[in-house]
C-alpha cells in the first residue's frame, strides 16, 4: 500500500479506466488484510476489479479514483442498497482513501462527485455501511452531512470478532 503521504499536488476526481487497477488494488487490499473496516476477509484481484468496472459501467453507476499529484490514491463507487424496484432510488456507497491521502480533500471531492451523479440518475437516498470500529469512517460521514439510522449489533465477523455495522443515511 502506499502510505506516502499524498502530498503536493492537483485534486482531480475522474472515472476510473481499466488502467487504475493496478493502483486501486493495494489500496483496497491493505485496508481488506490489515482493517476491520470491511469486514470481507478476500482479497480483490485484477481480474475481479476489472469485472467490477466493466458491471458498473454497463448499470451506469459511477467507479470514480481520486488522483493528487498525478497519483491514484483513492475511490468511490455506489450500487443497489437492496434489490428490487421499490429500492431504485437507494444507493450504498463505497468510499476507500489511501492513508496519505486523507485530510487532503479526496474523500470530500469523491463523495460530493458522487452525489452528483447520484442527483442526476434520479437517486434519492445514499447510504453509508461503516464499520462500528472504523471512528474516522463515522466522523467524516457525519461531517458530511450523513445521519446515523442504525447500528446492528454483530452483523459480521472477521479475525474471530462479531462487529457491528452503523448504517448512516443522506438525502440527495
Amino acid at each position: 500500500m502506499n502510505d506516502q503521504p499524498a502530498g503536493p499536488g492537483p485534486l482531480r476526481i475522474r472515472a476510473a479506466a481499466p488502467d487504475d487497477i493496478a493502483a486501486i488494488l493495494p489500496i483496497w487490499n491493505a485496508i481488506i488484510r490489515d482493517t476491520l473496516i470491511i469486514f470481507s476477509p478476500e482479497e480483490r484481484t485484477a481480474q475481479g476489479v476489472a469485472q467490477l468496472l466493466a458491471a458498473k459501467a454497463a448499470a451506469g453507476e459511477p467507479f470514480l479514483v481520486a488522483e493528487i499529484g498525478g497519483r491514484v490514491q483513492g475511490f468511490a463507487t455506489y450500487g443497489p442498497f437492496r434489490g428490487g424496484a421499490g429500492y431504485v432510488h437507494t444507493m450504498e456507497h463505497t468510499i476507500i482513501l489511501a492513508p496519505g491521502a486523507r485530510g487532503h480533500g479526496a474523500g470530500r471531492a469523491l463523495i460530493a462527485a458522487l452525489e452528483d451523479h447520484g442527483r442526476a440518475a434520479g437517486i434519492h437516498s445514499l447510504f453509508a455501511g461503516i464499520s462500528a470500529t472504523n471512528a474516522e469512517g463515522i466522523a467524516f460521514h457525519a461531517a458530511i452531512g450523513f445521519a446515523e439510522v442504525a447500528r446492528l449489533p454483530q452483523v459480521g465477523r472477521k479475525w474471530g470478532q462479531w462487529l457491528d455495522l452503523v448504517l448512516m443515511q443522506k438525502f440527495l
